[in-house]
């Protein structure tokens, strides 16, 4: 083999389904080989890994940008996080009105545009300011969105679309709810799904519908009922949307989804009644996904408010089982920034005056899977490649350009210390909100090395508070194609 860009060597490398010790070698951004044992072609640049495990860089398929700020500044500092902490490519999942244009807490309909007239400016607004690669999924606010699918899947390379079912039909208002408008939500119902869906559906994979399921026209009852009880502590979030506000949607929406032959995703999957639905619709002939979260993995539902809920102890084995079996898919990160200190956001014992969402969830997928995951026993390093990089970058159309350390694939890892622990503080957080909802917590095992496209975007030395950005943004828009 003649010269290569770079050699990766001395590494544990997570390939295609088993871990050979040996090297990768790297010309013009893509994997050129992998190889068992010390012969390895001659390299202008040579990496040793020091018995590493190298695994292909995190596929996260859910990130929103631009809900309390501009989402130039997003990029700037959100995809930082993402790179020092493993995840190489972001599938943004935006509403239409916060696609670069200047920031509005609150929208009118006349500034919910058609994602064609807005599509240029977030993609030349990722690739110039994003340290990571990049996909889209738009979110269906509106008939007109779904309308337009075949033309952004023609001409941009969009294949993925979502709903959030909980903000349909906005006229009833639950009592804490204001954000719709900050994302351009006002009114849409079945029809539009069923647009979206039947659209879907005739693209062809990788062609999908992403639905985050929680009934919030059952969940207001709660909710009133609580208030009047005078519940405030967090654990009521649970309770003010139970478990079965999250199934009965999943339930009914598989049912659509199978008449029209579109393939769906669920995007928070935190209950095993929603499991058991999922698997349902699956026997039935179903094409249908299941993704949950590093905050469902770790976090109960005492910790903090959330949509959909943080659940129970109990209901995180059910979750960590399913993962570990194959009926749950994939892991993503539902990253949002809050642009605010914990201190802004938080109303200690009071969950209904404590703002929802909580930053950080990218940074911290990563190192929940190495810890609560691998070093816990309950999935393999060989299982997680496959539920944060494969399945993801197969379920959206960029495999295998993404998600696999193989010949003609995208140079993108992560070197992995298993052994490594560090206790979590805010210091280490890139993101500008500047706190983690799992700070004082000790994990053990934490990417150490980030590449995209064979840079070196993202370092951890030993002695480090955290890992560094060593590289210019120079992420990349994916177009995806289908048939």
């Amino acid at each position: 083999m003649p010269q290569v860009d770079v050699l990766l060597k001395n590494g544990k490398i997570v390939t295609q389904g088993k871990i050979v010790e040996g090297f990768v070698a790297v010309s013009k951004e893509k994997v050129v080989a992998v190889g068992e044992g010390e012969i390895a072609p001659e390299a202008r640049k040579v990496i040793d890994l020091k018995g590493l495990y190298l695994i292909p860089g995190v596929v996260d398929p859910e990130v929103h940008f631009g809900s309390h700020r501009w989402v130039g500044d997003e990029f700037d500092s959100e995809t930082r996080g993402a790179a020092a902490y493993g995840i190489t490519t972001w599938g943004f999942m935006q509403p239409a009105g916060n696609m670069g244009q200047p920031y509005k807490a609150e929208k009118t309909e006349e500034e919910v545009p058609l994602y064609a007239d807005v599509f240029d400016l977030f993609k030349s607004l990722g690739e110039s300011r994003s340290m990571v690669d990049f996909f889209l999924t738009p979110k269906i606010l509106k008939d007109e969105h779904a309308l337009e699918i075949p033309k952004l899947a023609r001409d941009f390379g969009i294949t993925s679309y979502k709903y959030q079912l909980h903000l349909m039909s906005p006229e009833r208002t639950a009592t804490f709810w204001p954000n719709r408008k900050s994302q351009g939500y006002f009114g849409f119902d079945d029809g539009t799904i069923y647009l979206g869906l039947e659209a879907v559906a005739k693209l062809g994979r990788p062609g999908i519908v992403c639905m985050h399921c929680e009934n919030w026209e059952i969940a207001r009852i709660f909710e009133e009922r609580l208030i009047k009880a005078g519940r405030k502590e967090y654990r009521v979030w649970n309770e003010r949307s139970p478990h079965f506000c999250e199934a009965g949607h999943v339930h009914a929406y598989t049912y659509y989804a199978r008449i029209l032959k579109c393939p769906l995703y669920i995007q928070h999957t935190t209950t095993p009644e929603t499991i058991d639905e999922i698997t349902r619709a699956r026997a039935d002939g179903a094409t249908i996904y299941a993704q949950t979260g590093p905050h469902y993995l770790s976090l109960t539902e005492d910790a903090w408010r959330i949509n959909v809920p943080l659940r129970s102890a109990e209901a995180i084995e059910v979750l960590w089982q399913a993962l570990a079996d194959g009926r749950i898919d994939t892991v993503g990160s539902d990253h949002t920034n809050t642009g605010r200190s914990r201190r802004e956001m938080e109303v200690s014992g009071d969950v209904w005056a404590t703002r929802t969402g909580f930053p950080s969830r990218g940074e911290a997928a990563l190192p929940v899977m190495l810890n609560d995951g691998v070093n816990r026993g309950r999935i393999s390093l060989l299982r997680l490649v496959e539920v944060c990089c494969a399945n993801p970058a197969r379920i959206f159309g960029v495999y295998p350009q993404k998600g696999v350390i193989a010949p003609g694939s995208d140079a993108d890892f992560v070197a992995v210390d298993l052994n490594r622990k560090v206790t979590v503080t805010s210091d280490m957080v890139h993101s500008s909100a500047g706190w983690t909802l799992w700070e004082g917590r000790e994990m053990k095992g934490w990417p150490v090395m980030t590449m995209l496209r064979g840079q070196v975007i993202a370092e951890w030395p030993q002695g480090g508070k955290r890992p560094e950005i060593v590289a210019k943004p120079f992420g990349r828009y994916l177009p995806r194609s289908v048939g």
